[in-house]
């Protein structure tokens, strides 16, 4: 079944293949490090709770059959540890149905998370692993040449990835047609990396530059996966390089990374393939019929895409097998940032004694200076960010974050750089309030050693303390 596969892309799958395992680890470790103080037990949106009023065909997991901590934490160890036996190519020594399963194993243990974890798993790069993971199912291993089906279904997901999100950047921000949304975004972005303070001061000009070139690989090159060999090979490398690019520029969880391992499907290495027998009939069935069911269920993402109020990282099922994808269609002009802080003091004063919570990744303490993250991915940071810009955001959590800074809940804590209180004494109150902050020019970095300059706003949330099991505000 010459037409069924091409043996051209052997070398192809198999960096494509490892590549997604060493994603889907780091998805799986950062599950297992935060969920506890997310959507634990005793987290600020539980699973117990969600399963209870959202049914199991709204949201398909494991979870719905029980739920523990132990037991969650224990799919989070089992996904981590099929991901790691994928990197090291534990299906390449399985028959063809067994890598099949093999493969299936972590798609079906992230959906389950990824469905129950609410407003902290709401991001697009969440469905897209689950998208990419699916269709690696059925890209057969050592026993199979690479179904051109599937390679055409891998590229039919990058397009939309890319094109995507060009066009919901034309449609969005004026900012992007005009070039000067870069003068912003590196400032303003969700969390900064330590590269980024240099971007943001680059020349104007030279940002004007990189918008174009992001429009050119968006909304054109994309087109270019669909010609022949090695023109894809080339589209691919362009995305590739402008995906690094973005990567040294912030912390994007593994929306980046994602992103390039699914280039790499497209990218035609050289080197010749063994020989492997013909594809068995079972599996071209199988991979046909998924490949209809994908191509079917892709008109909702093409409607999207095509309409004038085209909307970005949405699921339009519940197995998120086809998604619709984007970044950025705004960008913020200035950058808040919700500081929380505790004090022992009996009484809240507004001069009291109040001491700084610091977070790992969002900008807090100006002389710290932004760090590396990306791949992993810090969600309550993240979703600070979010709640900087209209507390409507955090109205389902930001409460009980309260709560648990004032029992000095150890899971919320390890979710942060630093406490400002020790282990056995809590704070008496919380408070939070709203900081505009600018980086600093060149000439205020060497005087003052800070990369961020901050101006108090006004009061997020008073002074607020534990009664009992409730909380009161002063």
């Amino acid at each position: 079944m010459e037409w069924f596969t091409d043996p051209g892309y052997w070398l192809s799958r198999l960096v494509f293949q490892r590549a997604l395992a060493v994603v889907y680890l780091v998805a799986f470790l950062t599950a297992l490090l935060q969920f506890r103080a997310l959507i634990g037990e005793r987290g600020m949106l539980p699973v117990p709770r969600f399963v209870e009023r959202v049914p199991f065909k709204r949201a398909p997991s494991l979870f719905h059959l029980r739920y523990s901590d132990r037991f969650f934490a224990g799919c989070a160890w089992a996904g981590c540890a099929v991901s790691a036996a994928l990197v090291a190519g534990l299906d390449s020594l399985l028959p063809l149905w067994g890598a099949m399963l093999l493969w299936l194993v972590p798609w079906a243990l992230y959906l389950s998370v990824v469905n129950v974890g609410q407003t902290w798993y709401a991001f697009g790069w969440e469905s897209l692993l689950l998208e990419t993971g699916f269709l690696a199912v059925f890209l057969g291993n050592d026993e199979v040449a690479p179904p051109v089906v599937v390679l055409f279904l891998l590229r039919w997901l990058l397009f939309r990835v890319e094109f995507g999100a060009g066009l919901i950047k034309m449609r969005g921000d004026e900012c992007w047609r005009r070039l000067t949304c870069l003068d912003h975004h590196h400032e303003t972005q969700p969390m900064p990396g330590p590269l980024s303070w240099f971007f943001h001061h680059l020349p104007r000009p030279l940002h004007r530059v990189e918008v174009a070139a992001n429009h050119v690989t968006q909304l054109l090159v994309p087109f270019l996966l669909f010609t022949p060999q090695p023109v894809a090979t080339a589209a691919a490398a362009l995305m590739i390089a402008t995906q690094l690019w973005l990567v040294l520029s912030g912390n994007f969880s593994w929306l980046n990374w994602i992103t390039i391992v699914l280039a790499l499907s497209a990218v035609r290495f050289p080197g010749g393939a063994p020989s492997v027998p013909d594809a068995p009939l079972w599996y071209v069935v199988v991979v046909l019929a998924v490949a209809a069911l994908l191509v079917f269920l892709s008109h909702r993402p093409v409607l999207n895409m095509v309409s004038r109020r085209q909307v970005m990282n949405r699921s339009f099922d519940p197995l998120h097998l086809v998604n619709t994808y984007g970044a950025f269609g705004s960008v913020s002009r200035v950058r808040y940032e919700v500081v929380i802080e505790g004090t022992a003091d009996e009484v809240a004063r507004g001069d009291g004694d109040w001491r700084e919570y610091e977070f790992r990744g969002k900008p807090g303490d100006p002389r710290h200076w932004p760090r590396q993250f990306a791949p992993y991915h810090l969600r309550l940071d993240w979703l600070m960010w979010f709640a900087a810009l209209s507390p409507s955001y955090a109205g389902s959590w930001f409460g009980v974050l309260v709560e648990r800074l004032l029992e000095n809940d150890p899971a919320t804590l390890k979710l942060l750089r630093r406490s400002p209180f020790p282990p056995d004494a809590p704070p008496r109150f919380v408070r939070a309030r709203l900081f505009r902050y600018r980086y600093t020019t060149w000439r205020e970095l060497r005087a003052t050693g800070a990369c961020w300059e901050r101006t108090y706003v006004r009061e997020y949330l008073p002074p607020t303390r534990l009664v009992g099991a409730a909380r009161q505000r002063s």
